[in-house]
């Protein structure tokens, strides 16, 4: 437990206020949150052993990818991630968990070769993820479901090193070649080379959607040498790099050896053997290799004889990578050094160009053992990852003048979970659960609501541990808000916990026997309904379960499951329809990542990462007298009928369902009347939450719960009652925009229509680490205000801010926390107009051509904006054109560090001396003026006259009415000190941030006061949480190599030379 002032930080904040000076600011009577900082909870990331972008560069794009572009990123715990760029946001969709002893060593993605259909149109070849891994195997993934779908095995040693042959540039109506005049047929499918233990090259085809063994090049040698590191030279050539000192050349079409090249015998002192960690070929065919002396060499394409070598590394190269024209060259290795090569004109005339060590920086903490690039016209980056578990953005051309920019190492999605209403905090990670019990320390005083931390550290006590059979890891897991009962989901198997609590406080935990239809089903998400009636399941095809949790009366019985499940059905979408040479990611765009109850736990509204909605209802009453599920009397006659019919279709059969339903204690799920009406969302949602309801109207929400009596026609009648009143679902998408949807009525909610995205804070636009989750603080206002407080207020709508119901929402990050009051308006800005219509861009999302000013607007939370006016023209934009790593350097900072360029001196007495410039890639990498800043124009969507004109006539451009304004409505004026207007200033403040907090891990509530989606605290008390942080410096990471020059504190007490600490 760690609290501010007992422990000091090694990571600097980057803001001096904090949320302590924010409670103050805001007065007793507005109570903010209650902290604790936590560091105990158990959460080792992974190292990172191989990247793969899903598609080749292309100088050719105009753009900044195509829109199935996505990165993978390989794990030593087995974990694979699936990261999307989206265009410089870099979001995390997927997390396709590992299992015991299991490695994720390589990874390549491959294209399957585009098809006719029916009709004749060109159909997109299916984008495909192999890896392997510290075994014979290699693993094809399959992307919708998150589990292997198929393995390939032999006779061979284990697997080192994977490729994955170029794709061909043959044109596409071509079947057939002509080669020495004799004509061949086209191979359009890429075949996988693999590296083994024992010295064998194996050739694997992927033809037809399978994955088979086509042939062996090699056969292991006498000495059976490792092959480390193996890429194509071209579609023919394989080239690989051996532990012996030796890179090979082999012909895939033959199975013979073209060519070996030797690295000679191994440094002095060190090891006879040179390894060759990594090969890659330059698109003229040159081949660069680094290797464990440090030294980069470059050889000829054609006479396979080395032309230069640069001894740029203290210690092993592990990985290299080129850019797409070829000018470019990267390497990474065991002394953490991201060192980048340029050709470079000779210093006579005449001189053939030389490769040269531009510049070294250490971007990571440890060593640097995957690398990958990727190019286009707009976006030029560099993806590196190792043993300090963090993927790192580099810019490419734009070396030197833009930031690089640090992927959390965190996952995206909150491994923690807490039952508020007992003080538990769970945490998961592998296959291991952690019940933690947080109390008030008897010295904490619980009055100024002092966000920082607590006076005194809070009393923790790990209460119960679940450690689960198996190989796999856990996918997700929930506890109910009273912590009685623990669910926990791997992607083979379901399993349930009953908690008790026992005298020395501790929690028993015994295991609740479960159906076999859900024992077995796995899923990849699991949560329980507020209530704890119901239990949500996302199975691993991205299917939605409903179950029931039947509770008895007496607290010692345990409860049970129903056996009955209840499958709902989506809706159908239409896929995006996109080039059909970007390839296809199938059902991977269906994927769930979301699930939300509202608070009386009668709405389910699910997500994807297409941005598709979909929502039910529970109609009817519940009666507990109906004790078994039941189905209605003709659905059973169907059901008996329907064994003797051979087939079906797939769309009666989801309209019988619906006919048709289960019924649970007289109640049954249903899709929403309303669902077809909400819009898709422009991307994928980050954060999906009902907000609470008001404590004033809460009742309203809800059914007068009569049942319906029985009649002999009817004996086990139901009622057909929906959920009615106020269903607001909150929405943050993964390029954070800001919707509110009346799920009930279908439509935007009157907040979300006068709080479009253009009015949020630019710091919070501008934010680059996306959202993980929020944490929601509903208090009814006080009865009585005391004579000190402040006066009552207008918010932006004119309303005054006195009896206001307190409706505050906590986003966070990795690092930064935000907090936005939801019961007034946001301020708007008389130097911004409004970019982007959110609803009207919802409304043509799906069929509509994206427009300059759509795109500009996407994009806020990525790029500076600088306004430039022009006298008699219309306002415009000029956007930044960043390349898709960190953001552009200032101008009066570009000096500073490494500078623009490089002055090198040759000889000892520095008689020659190069300058080389750090922003120049090559031909492609300058660019004009006019190519870099583009003038986009803002006449799409609302201007600020209709977002005032929403928020009411008192709206201003600054967000507040003027003077005149409020003597015409007639409010009275009263003069007001300088004091009493900074006050005023401060208790009308609709939102506040702060970066003081990092690396978070989570957030959950653990008071009983308010905080979760289901309650709301009263009296005017701030919420309770847990703060869940997780640095690295305090991850136990394996000992790394250290130079001369680097000062640090060594565990053996110091000494010259390199080494390992």
């Amino acid at each position: 437990m760690i609290v501010e002032g007992n422990r000091k930080r090694r990571c600097p904040a980057r803001t001096t206020k904090s949320i302590g000076e924010f409670a103050r600011k805001t007065g007793p009577r507005r109570k903010a949150m209650d902290l604790h900082r936590c560091r105990f909870v158990p959460y080792p990331p992974s190292a990172i052993n191989a990247l793969a972008f899903s598609h080749p560069s292309s100088l050719t794009t105009s753009s900044k990818g195509p829109p199935t572009l996505r990165l993978a990123i390989g794990k030593a715990n087995g974990d694979l991630e699936i990261w999307n760029p989206l265009r410089g946001a870099w979001h995390q969709e997927s997390v396709f968990r590992g299992g015991k002893d299991r490695s994720i060593e390589g990874l390549a993605w491959t294209q399957d070769p585009e098809e006719e259909d029916k009709n004749g149109f060109k159909v997109a070849g299916r984008l495909r993820l192999f890896s392997i891994g510290y075994s014979t195997s290699v693993t094809e993934w399959d992307l919708a479901t998150g589990r292997p779908l198929r393995h390939a095995s032999g006779n061979y040693g284990e697997l080192w090193c994977m490729a994955a042959q170029p794709r061909l540039q043959a044109t596409p109506n071509e079947d057939t070649m002509t080669i020495n005049g004799v004509e061949i047929g086209i191979i359009r499918y890429q075949s996988l080379v693999v590296g083994c233990a024992d010295g064998s090259i194996v050739l694997l085809s992927t033809a037809d959607g399978d994955l088979q063994f086509q042939r062996t090049l090699t056969r292991p040698p006498k000495k059976k040498a490792r092959v480390l590191s193996i890429t194509w030279q071209n579609r023919h050539l394989v080239i690989a790099g051996h532990a012996d000192s030796t890179i090979r050349v082999f012909d895939t079409r033959n199975g013979q050896q073209i060519r070996s090249m030797s690295l000679g015998a191994g440094p002095q002192g060190g090891p006879k053997e040179i390894l060759v960690w990594s090969v890659k070929c330059r698109p003229d065919g040159t081949i660069v290799s680094g290797d464990s002396t440090g030294t980069v060499s470059f050889w000829d394409a054609r006479h396979y004889s080395r032309l230069q070598r640069i001894t740029s590394h203290k210690a092993d190269i592990l990985d290299l990578a080129i850019s797409a024209n070829g000018e470019t060259v990267f390497s990474g290795g065991m002394d953490r050094r991201t060192t980048l090569y340029r050709q470079t004109a000779g210093s006579k005339p005449g001189e053939k160009k030389r490769w040269a060590e531009i510049a070294h920086q250490r971007f990571h903490a440890h060593d640097v053992k995957a690398m990958a690039v990727f190019e286009t016209k707009k976006t030029s980056i560099l993806a590196s990852g190792g043993l300090d578990t963090t993927p790192i953005i580099v810019p490419v051309r734009e070396f030197g003048r833009e930031h690089h920019r640090t992927l959390s190492s965190l996952p995206q999605q909150p491994p923690v979970r807490s039952a508020p209403r007992k003080g538990l905090l769970v945490s998961w990670w592998d296959r291991e659960v952690n019940i933690w019990r947080i109390l008030r320390s008897k010295g904490s005083h619980d009055g100024g609501g002092m966000l920082e931390g607590l006076p005194h550290p809070p009393e923790k006590k790990l209460v119960a541990k679940v450690l689960l059979r198996g190989a796999e890891s856990i996918t997700s897991a929930d506890v109910l808000q009273d912590g009685s009962l623990l669910a926990v989901s791997t992607l083979s198997d379901i399993k349930m916990f009953r908690l008790r609590e026992r005298l020395d406080t501790t929690m028993s935990l015994r295991k609740i026997d479960l159906p076999d239809e859900l024992a077995k089903v796995g899923a990849k998400a699991i949560q329980v309904s507020p209530d704890g009636k119901w239990m949500s399941l996302t199975t691993n095809n991205n299917k939605v379960q409903l179950h029931r949790i039947s509770k008895l009366e007496s607290p010692k019985d345990i409860p049970r499951v129903l056996p009955q499940p209840i499958n709902l059905r989506r809706l159908p979408r239409k896929p995006a329809l996109s080039n059909y040479l970007h390839g296809s990611l199938g059902a991977y765009d269906r994927s769930i990542t979301h699930t939300a109850f509202s608070a009386n736990s009668r709405i389910l509204v699910v997500g994807d990462l297409a941005g598709h909605l979909d929502t039910w209802v529970l109609e009817g009453n519940e009666d507990l007298s109906q004790e078994t599920p039941l189905t209605s009397l003709d659905n059973r006659r169907r059901s008996s009928s329907a064994s003797s019919l051979s087939s079906s279709s797939s769309s009666s059969s989801a309209s019988d369902s619906e006919a048709h339903p289960t019924f649970v204690y007289a109640q049954h799920w249903r899709r929403s009347p309303t669902a077809h009406l909400i819009p898709k969302l422009p991307s994928a949602p980050l954060i999906m939450s009902f907000r609470p309801a008001n404590p004033f109207t809460l009742s309203n929400a809800f059914t007068n719960g009569t049942t319906v009596q029985s009649t002999r026609h009817t004996p086990h009648p139901h009622s057909h009652d929906l959920p009615h009143g106020e269903a607001r679902l909150f929405i943050l998408t993964a390029e954070h925009q800001v919707y509110e949807f009346d799920v009930l009525a279908g439509k935007m909610t009157d907040w979300s229509r006068r709080n479009p995205t253009s009015t949020l804070p630019p710091d919070f636009r501008a934010l680059r680490d996306r959202a993980m989750g929020c944490i929601w603080d509903i208090a009814a206002p006080s009865s009585s205000s005391s004579a000190s407080s402040p006066p009552p207020v207008l918010s932006s709508t004119g309303s005054s801010t006195a009896g206001r119901c307190r409706e505050r929402i906590w986003l966070y990050g990795s690092a930064w926390l935000w907090m936005f009051d939801l019961s007034q308006d946001f301020p708007e800005r008389a130097d911004e107009d409004a970019s982007e219509g959110d609803e009207e861009q919802l409304a043509t999302n799906s069929n509509k051509k994206r427009k300059r000013g759509n795109r500009q607007a996407q994009s806020l939370a990525r790029i500076d904006d600088i306004p430039s006016k022009k006298k008699g023209k219309k306002q415009k934009t000029r956007k930044i054109n960043e390349s898709g790593a960190g953001g552009t350097i200032p101008a009066h900072e570009v000096n500073a560090g490494i500078g623009r360029s490089m002055r090198k001196t040759v000889g000892p007495a520095g008689d020659e001396a190069r300058i080389f410039a750090l922003g120049q890639g090559g031909s492609d990498s300058t660019s004009t003026d006019e190519e870099e800043d583009e003038d986009v124009d803002e006449d799409n969507g609302p201007s600020s006259a209709l977002i005032r004109l929403r928020r009411g006539k008192q709206a201003t451009t600054t967000g507040l009415a003027d003077e005149k304004q409020k003597a015409e409505d007639g409010v009275e004026m009263m003069p007001k000190g300088e004091g009493e207007q900074e006050k005023e200033k401060e208790e009308r403040r609709p939102y506040w941030g702060t970066y003081k907090y990092r690396p978070i891990l989570g957030i959950v509530p653990i008071g009983e006061g308010g905080g979760s989606s289901s309650s709301s605290s009263r009296g005017g008390g701030g919420v309770e949480v847990a703060l869940v942080e997780r640095p690295m410096f305090e991850v136990d990471l394996p000992g790394r190599y250290f130079g001369d020059q680097e000062w640090e504190e060594r565990k053996d007490g110091g000494g010259g030379g390199g080494g390992v600490i």
